[in-house]
């Protein structure tokens, strides 16, 4: 309980020392004068008692220790300067990885822009170009993080905003294509590609199939379905001298559905989770653009 104490002897200090420094409001010292006398009654110490004060008042310590976390922060490496000959020699990579893009050799393309960019990772071009390599060689993820990371350094950068559309679209993110497609076309509003590539992303969300049309094509959804129309879940047909009339039917009916959702849901949560993804969202060819 000492440590406590002292601790707690600390803050009434560090309390005491606020009040006395006159740039409190009337109500703010009301409430630290507060604060000091509950501290003092739950602990059962005073200001006098000075067997508890430390070596260093409660700002010293707090300094001292944020102080001792600076070492602890990593440092992003882009951040870093690259040098005159660290640029030079990243373009001279760079114009390697174009020339392997244009040959069709991807990976060699990929390797050029990685070197280019470990030597000047500050440069939106060289992300931009490798997620270019990236979505030839069918790494869409690839390219959509190096196309974030090129407009992060170039919001400005229309064809990364194209690029990251192509990324998107090949991973049938469609609507978040149209998006990026638009933002190139803002910045490069005659660019045909752009505009291609837009139309051809706005036509895959209107040929979309409905959330519905998905979920009954589904083998497991059919067999469901069969299963409550059979009688397997319910009583929807109502007796078995027959047909079924009046409230039974209906409570039946309603039984049954949520005897299905609750299958569903069991069953196959990634298809639940799909037809949610497609209520709630309600990405086209890559073109043969140059390299910058």
């Amino acid at each position: 309980m000492t440590d406590n104490k002292r601790l707690a002897y600390s803050i009434i200090q560090f309390l005491r020392d606020q009040l006395q420094s006159g740039d409190l409001t009337s109500d703010a010292q009301e409430s630290l004068e507060v604060a000091v006398q509950c501290l003092e009654t739950a602990f059962s110490i005073s200001v006098d008692n000075e067997d508890l004060a430390v070596s260093r008042t409660l700002p010293e310590i707090f300094a001292a220790a944020v102080t001792e976390e600076i070492p602890n922060v990593v440092v992003d490496p882009v951040l870093h300067t690259p040098t005159a000959e660290d640029i030079s020699k990243a373009e001279l990579l760079k114009t390697e990885g174009n020339e392997q893009m244009k040959i069709e050799n991807y990976q060699s393309a990929v390797d050029y822009y990685t070197k280019a960019i470990e030597l000047n990772p500050n440069n939106a071009v060289y992300f931009c170009n490798r997620a270019a390599a990236y979505s030839k060689l069918g790494n869409y993820g690839g390219a959509v993080q190096d196309c974030e990371k090129a407009i992060a350094f170039d919001p400005c950068y229309s064809k990364a905003y194209g690029r990251m559309g192509l990324a998107l679209a090949s991973l049938n993110k469609y609507s978040e294509a149209v998006n990026y497609y638009k933002k190139a076309l803002e910045l490069d509003p005659d660019n045909e590609s752009y505009k291609a590539n837009l139309s051809v992303a706005e036509q895959k969300i209107k040929d979309a199939p409905s959330p519905a049309s998905n979920l009954m094509q589904n083998s497991q959804v059919q067999q469901l379905v069969s299963g409550m129309m059979s009688g397997s879940y319910g009583p929807v047909g109502g007796s078995a001298g027959g047909p079924g009339t009046g409230a039974n039917d209906i409570a039946g009916l309603i039984q049954a559905g949520q005897q299905f959702a609750q299958q569903m849901q069991q069953q196959n949560p990634e298809l639940i989770e799909q037809l949610r993804s497609q209520i709630r969202s309600r990405t086209p060819s890559a073109s043969n653009e140059e390299q910058s």
